[in-house]
C-alpha cells in the first residue's frame, strides 16, 4: 500500500519552469447562406355561433394545408402548432351573453426551396382571413457550417499559441487541454447561428386579382465558435 508521500501530485495548472504553459482562446466567425426558411400560417374564423365558426375554420385550414402540400419536396416539414376557439362576450348587459366565437389554427411550414417560398407566401396571404409570418431564415442543427466554425476556432487557437511561443524563441510541446468556453463550470454554450431573422406579416385582403409572387432575399447567417486551449512549450531562454 502506497504511503501519502508516494502518491503522485497533480500537475500544476500554471505549468513549471521545465514545462511552461500557454493558455489561449480560439474564435471563429462565419457568414453563410441559410439552409431553411420557416413561415407561420395562422388561419382565422369568426361566427355568431360556435358551429359556424368551427366549420369555417376547418374549411380554411384545410385549404391552406392543401395549398402548402402542393409544393411537394420544397416543403421539408409541416406541423400544426396551436388551435383555439373562444367566445367573445358582450361588453354591456347582464349575464354571460356571447356575441361571437373566434377561432384560429397556427401552422408552421419549413421550406428548403427559396424559389418556391415567395410564391407560396403570396398565395397563402391571398387566402381569406389568413395571416402569414416570416420568413425566418436558419441553418440546420447538423449544418456543416457549425463543424467548420469549430475547426476554424481550434486552428486559430493553435496559431495564436504558436505565435506566443515564437515570441519567446521557443516552440510548442504538447496540447494539455481543449474545451468549449463554459464547459468547465457547466455553463450552457453552443455554436449557433446568430442574428435575428427578418420577418414580415401578410394578411389576406379581399381582392379578385392574384398578387405577384414576393421577391424574398435570403438573409445570411452568422455562425460563431469559441474554444479555450492550453499548451506546454519548451523552456525558453530568457
Amino acid at each position: 500500500m502506497a504511503t501519502a508521500a508516494e502518491e503522485p501530485r497533480p500537475a500544476s495548472p500554471y505549468g513549471t519552469p521545465e514545462a511552461p504553459r500557454i493558455a489561449v482562446r480560439g474564435e471563429a466567425h462565419l457568414e453563410v447562406d441559410p439552409e431553411i426558411a420557416r413561415i407561420g400560417v395562422t388561419v382565422m374564423a369568426r361566427g355568431t355561433d360556435r358551429r359556424s365558426a368551427l366549420d369555417d375554420l376547418t374549411r380554411r385550414n384545410a385549404t391552406a394545408l392543401d395549398l402548402i402540400k402542393t409544393y411537394g419536396q420544397a416543403v421539408e416539414h409541416l406541423e400544426t402548432g396551436a388551435f383555439s376557439i373562444s367566445p367573445e362576450l358582450t361588453k354591456h348587459g347582464r349575464g354571460e351573453r356571447i356575441r361571437a366565437y373566434h377561432g384560429r389554427v397556427h401552422t408552421t411550414a419549413e421550406l428548403t426551396d427559396f424559389t418556391a417560398l415567395g410564391e407560396l407566401t403570396t398565395r397563402l396571404a391571398d387566402l381569406d382571413l389568413t395571416r402569414v409570418d416570416g420568413p425566418f431564415w436558419a441553418l440546420r442543427p447538423n449544418s456543416p457550417a457549425h463543424r467548420q466554425a469549430r475547426q476554424q476556432a481550434v486552428r486559430e487557437a493553435v496559431q495564436r499559441a504558436r505565435e506566443y511561443a515564437e515570441a519567446l524563441g521557443t516552440t510548442l510541446a504538447a496540447l494539455v487541454e481543449l474545451a468549449d468556453i463554459g464547459a468547465e463550470n457547466g455553463e450552457r454554450y453552443a455554436t449557433v447561428a446568430s442574428g435575428r431573422a427578418r420577418s414580415a406579416a401578410f394578411v389576406a385582403a379581399a381582392e379578385d386579382s392574384t398578387a405577384a409572387p414576393l421577391d424574398l432575399e435570403p438573409q445570411r447567417q452568422h455562425v460563431y465558435a469559441h474554444v479555450n486551449a492550453r499548451f506546454t512549450m519548451a523552456p525558453p531562454e530568457l
